[in-house]
């Protein structure tokens, strides 16, 4: 991994115009550090780190992460789209809600159901859309059709029924933040794509999580297939 300072700003970071959007801080970093060369940290107002570097492909990429929930993902995202960012790929991790899915696979995310309030506050519908070209080079790139997912404001609450209705709907897992930034996407007309790792299963009986080490190599090969998606 490249070396990259993770608590100072350096002066001449600048926001790339496609951007990687992890909600953990710690992932940005560890983003970051597999994808770029030299990193520079332009951002840590909030403990929300963010780097911009010079990816394989020989053109910038920022690695910015939004923090957990709606509310925070959609300023992130609108404070991206003033300074510039032109397209967004969300890059996080899921529950999954059926038995197709094994810890630490990927998923593609072409359209959420609005469970969250920030989605619903920014206008959306019962369900909001991926951008179709981000989708269509996302799953080409993982070899994955895309899926429904769900997104809400409680991930570990557990709540049989409401889980057993997203499986009536089609869902496949269950996170955060996509379909606020999807709806985000949709107003600001910026192209908005996500692809997921499965860190959890959520079984009728439980939930299974995905161990460290795992976790880490699903999250390393979610950023390159979101990177060569941009790319």
């Amino acid at each position: 991994m490249s070396d990259v300072e993770p608590i100072h700003l350096h002066p001449t970071a600048e926001l790339a115009e496609r951007v990687l959007l992890p909600g953990d801080p710690g992932r940005a970093l560890a983003l970051a550090q597999w994808l770029l060369e030299k990193p520079l940290m332009f951002n840590h107002n909030r403990g929300l780190w963010g780097y911009t570097g010079k990816a394989p492909d020989g053109e910038l990429l920022t690695v910015q992460s939004t923090g957990m929930g709606g509310p925070s993902a959609a300023i992130v995202l609108h404070e991206l789209a003033t300074l510039g960012a032109k397209r967004a790929i969300r890059v996080g991790t899921c529950g999954a809600l059926n038995g197709n899915f094994a810890l630490g696979a990927l998923l593609v995310a072409g359209e959420a159901i609005a469970a969250d309030g920030t989605s619903k506050a920014l206008g959306a519908g019962e369900r909001v859309t991926a951008d179709a070209t981000l989708t269509k080079a996302l799953g080409a790139e993982a070899g994955k059709n895309p899926h429904l997912i769900v997104s809400t404001d409680l991930f570990y609450e557990p709540n049989p029924q409401r889980e057993h209705g997203w499986r009536a709907a089609g869902a496949a897992a269950v996170e955060m933040e996509a379909a606020t930034l999807f709806a985000v996407g949709e107003q600001l007309e910026m192209p908005v794509g996500c692809v997921l790792a499965v860190s959890d299963l959520l079984h009728p009986q439980g939930r299974e999580r995905i161990g460290t080490e795992e976790l880490e190599q699903a999250a390393q090969a979610m950023g390159q297939v979101a990177l060569a998606a941009l790319s």
